[in-house]
């Protein structure tokens, strides 16, 4: 699908194409595909060994016939032959395997070129391209396209010309918090009761896909098809399953990633100077909405999660 550059100028005239677009796509229930950033991890945790929790995440996916995608950060482990083989293992397993960058470097420092970035690109597109699974799908790393114009551009140009997809998040978790806390607690007490970090996390994850739901409402006119990130991580080698029965229960339907980015949103760019994070919080920044109600919770970091936790002896 070719990209629609977003640069109506008035937020009115962007309600309006938000209204045309939801008439022609027309309401449906809620779908969500999963996604999983920075794997194959051949880091130490405790619980798991890197194998076990690789096939802890396709375990889960495969007991809810959910077919998902691996964004792959090459140095992380596919760049070492057992890394590769746990990637190869989602490629075979039917999931699609996406292009995560080489190092994971931040395209909005200063001290990183442009052109540096898109050789962390086209370093990690060698390495999944003969992978079966293998999408010209790329995701930015920390959801930031560039604290410029320039790179902003410079990559959206850099996409178009390797036949690439910038493959958005609309519904962004800080998994990522929660898990470097089950880690850190599990390090000092191997037999630690895992049962409040399972709540607060199931609820994170909860709260996130009904406000990224709302914002969609809000902005599109109807349920978009979202797309959910999490990471290749022990809190999900635990509970991923949990996570994907709690969305179903709650009336949602697990959608592959090809099928979530047949959504014509995905096909927006947002136009403000430096996008990132949620295309859902970029379009909103587009449209001038600042700080709108609930906000807060979608930029913290886990931080009322962490904060209920604490309250209870966990930190």
């Amino acid at each position: 699908m070719a990209l629609i550059p977003w640069r109506l100028p008035r937020p009115h005239c962007v309600l309006a194409g938000f209204a045309l677009l939801a008439a022609m796509t027309g309401a449906g229930a809620q779908s969500v595909a999963i996604t999983l950033d920075d794997g194959p991890q051949l880091e130490t945790t405790p619980l798991m060994s890197p194998a076990q929790r690789n096939e802890a995440l396709l375990a889960a996916l495969r007991r809810h016939g959910a077919k998902a995608a691996l964004f792959v950060t090459g140095a992380n482990g596919a760049d070492r032959p057992e890394g590769r083989a746990l990637a190869r293992a989602w490629g075979e397993a039917g999931h699609a395997l996406g292009n995560h960058t080489m190092t994971h470097p931040d395209l909005n420092s200063a001290q990183l070129s442009l052109a540096q970035y898109q050789a962390e690109i086209d370093a990690c597109q060698a390495l999944i391209r003969e992978l079966p699974g293998a999408q010209p799908w790329f995701r930015f790393t920390y959801l930031r396209e560039g604290n410029t114009a320039e790179k902003r551009d410079g990559m959206r140009a850099f996409l178009r010309e390797r036949g690439m997809r910038n493959a958005s998040v609309s519904l962004d978790t800080s998994d990522w918090r929660l898990n470097a806390l089950l880690v850190q607690v599990l390090r000092r007490d191997p037999q630690a009761d895992l049962t409040l970090i399972r709540q607060a996390y199931l609820d994170h994850v909860w709260q996130r896909a009904q406000a990224y739901r709302a914002l969609a409402q809000r902005l599109q006119g109807r349920d978009i098809a979202q797309v959910l990130l999490l990471h290749h991580n022990l809190i999900n080698a635990l509970w991923l399953d949990d996570v994907i029965a709690m969305l179903k229960q709650r009336g949602w339907t697990v959608v592959p990633p090809e099928r979530a980015y047949e959504d014509p949103v995905y096909a927006l760019q947002p136009a403000n100077p430096a996008p990132g994070q949620s295309l859902l919080l970029g379009m909103a920044r587009s449209l001038g909405l600042g700080r709108f109600e609930g906000w807060e919770r979608l930029v913290d970091d886990g931080d009322a999660e962490i904060a209920w936790l604490k309250a209870r002896g966990i930190e």
